[in-house]
C-alpha cells in the first residue's frame, strides 16, 4: 500500500502546541516510534489510517498535514482564542479543541439567523461603570428583570436573551466537556455581535457565579477571558471586579438583611449549609458566595468564613475519593438544550421546519442527536 508523505513542521507544530515531544507521541496515537521518525525525516512513511490516527489526536484535517506550507497561526486560531491563550497557555488539547468547536458553533448559529432573516440582537452592549460593583450590579439586574428568586435557568434564559451565547459544558465525557481535573471553570469570547460565555459543568450556584464572573469580563472589560479555579477566589485586578460584580448580581445588599446573623454565627460551621439553604435556593448561589458577600459587608469575621472555607474544602475531597459511578444517559435528547442554550435549539429547529436544513444537518447541530432523540427534544420544547 503506498505511504503518504506530510509537512514534519506542520507534525512538529502541533505537537509544540500541547508541549508533548515526538518520541512520546506514539503512546498515545498508537504509531510507531520508527514510523513517526521517519515521518519527521520527510519521508512517506504514513498509511491513510496512521494520518487519521494523528488528525484526529490534534483536532485537525488531514488536508492540514499534507501542506507544504508552515503554519500561520492567525490563520488558525480567531483573535479571541489567541488571546486567552495569550493570558493562560492552553497546552490541554480537549480543550482547545472545545474552544475551536465553541467558536465553530457560534458561526453555524450565524449562519442560521441569516438564512432565516432573523436580526441579531445587539442589545448585550450595556454601559456600566467598571469601578463600581454594586452600582453595576444594580444595573445590571435592573437590565435583565431578575426577581428575588432565579433559578439557574432562569439567570441562563435572561442573559441569553440580550444576544449573548451561554455553553454549559457537559457533564458525560465527550467533546463537550471540560475535563473535571481541569481548573478552568468557564470563559468568555468577546464580540462585537453574540459574544460567548462557556461554563464548567458544575452546582448550580456555581455555575451562576461562574456565568456572571464571565459576564462582567465582557461588560466590564470588553474583552475574552480564561479563568480558573482560582480567579474566582481572586481580589486583585479585573478578577476581583468580576467577583464583587458576580457577588453583587446575585447578592444584593437588600437580600442580606434577610439572613439572621444572630441566629447564624451562633451555630457550628457544620450547621451553617441547612440554615442557608432556603437563601441559596431562592437566590441560586452558594453557601460560600452568601458568606463572601457577608463578609465584605462586615457582617462576619474573616474566621468564620476561613472555618466554613475549610469545612467545605474537607467535605470535596471526600467525595473526590469516592469511587464515581456511571450515570445512565436517561435524557439524552435533552442534552443539547442544557449545553447550546434555548435560543440556539430553537433556531436550529426553525431552520430545519423552515426547511433550510435537512434533519441530518439538524441533528449533527445538535451534537449528533438520533433522529428518534431529536423528535423526543421537540416534544419536549412543545
Amino acid at each position: 500500500m503506498e505511504k503518504i508523505r506530510i509537512n514534519p513542521n506542520r507534525l512538529q507544530w502541533c505537537c509544540d502546541v500541547l508541549e508533548i515531544n515526538i518520541e512520546n507521541l506514539y503512546k498515545d496515537i498508537g504509531v510507531a516510534e520508527s514510523t513517526l521518525n521517519r515521518v519527521m525525516k520527510n519521508e512517506a512513511a504514513l498509511s491513510v489510517k496512521q494520518l487519521e490516527k494523528i488528525a484526529s489526536f490534534f483536532n485537525r484535517s488531514l488536508l492540514f498535514f499534507l501542506e507544504s506550507s508552515n503554519v500561520i497561526e492567525e490563520k488558525i486560531y480567531s483573535p479571541q482564542f489567541r488571546t486567552i491563550n495569550n493570558q493562560k497557555p492552553i497546552h490541554s488539547r480537549k480543550l482547545r479543541a472545545l474552544i475551536e468547536r465553541v467558536e465553530r458553533q457560534r458561526k453555524i448559529y450565524l449562519g442560521l439567523l441569516e438564512d432565516l432573516d432573523e436580526k441579531i440582537s445587539q442589545n448585550w452592549q450595556l454601559k456600566v461603570p467598571a469601578e463600581d460593583a454594586k452600582k453595576s450590579a444594580d444595573i445590571v439586574r435592573k437590565w435583565l428583570n431578575l426577581s428575588e428568586k432565579n433559578s439557574f435557568c432562569d439567570l441562563r434564559n435572561a442573559i441569553e436573551s440580550k444576544g449573548i451565547m451561554v455553553f454549559v459544558t457537559n457533564g458525560y465525557n465527550g467533546k463537550w466537556q471540560i475535563d473535571k481535573k481541569n481548573p478552568v471553570r468557564g470563559f468568555s469570547l468577546y464580540y462585537n455581535s453574540l459574544p460567548i460565555i462557556v461554563i464548567k459543568k458544575q452546582s448550580h450556584g456555581a455555575q451562576a457565579f461562574t456565568l456572571f464572573h464571565e459576564l462582567a469580563h465582557l461588560l466590564l472589560h470588553k474583552e475574552s477571558m480564561i479563568d480558573n479555579e482560582e480567579d474566582l477566589h481572586s481580589y486583585q485586578g479585573k478578577e476581583k471586579e468580576a467577583n464583587e460584580f458576580s457577588g453583587s448580581v446575585l447578592i444584593p445588599d437588600i437580600f442580606l438583611n434577610q439572613i439572621n446573623l444572630e441566629r447564624l454565627l451562633d451555630l457550628e460551621i457544620e450547621e451553617y449549609d441547612e440554615f442557608l439553604k432556603k437563601f441559596k435556593n431562592n437566590w441560586c448561589v452558594s453557601g460560600e458566595a452568601i458568606l463572601v458577600r457577608l463578609l465584605k459587608n462586615n457582617k462576619i469575621t474573616q474566621v468564620s468564613y476561613h472555618k466554613y472555607r475549610a469545612f467545605k474544602q474537607a467535605q470535596i475531597e471526600r467525595q473526590s475519593n469516592q469511587k464515581s459511578t456511571s450515570i445512565p444517559r436517561s435524557f439524552r435528547n435533552r442534552e443539547p438544550l442544557n449545553i447550546f442554550g434555548r435560543p440556539f435549539v430553537n433556531t436550529v429547529l426553525d431552520a430545519l421546519y423552515s426547511k433550510n436544513i435537512t434533519l441530518a444537518k439538524a441533528s449533527t447541530y445538535l451534537d449528533n442527536l438520533t433522529i428518534k432523540d431529536l423528535h423526543k427534544l421537540e416534544d419536549h420544547l412543545v
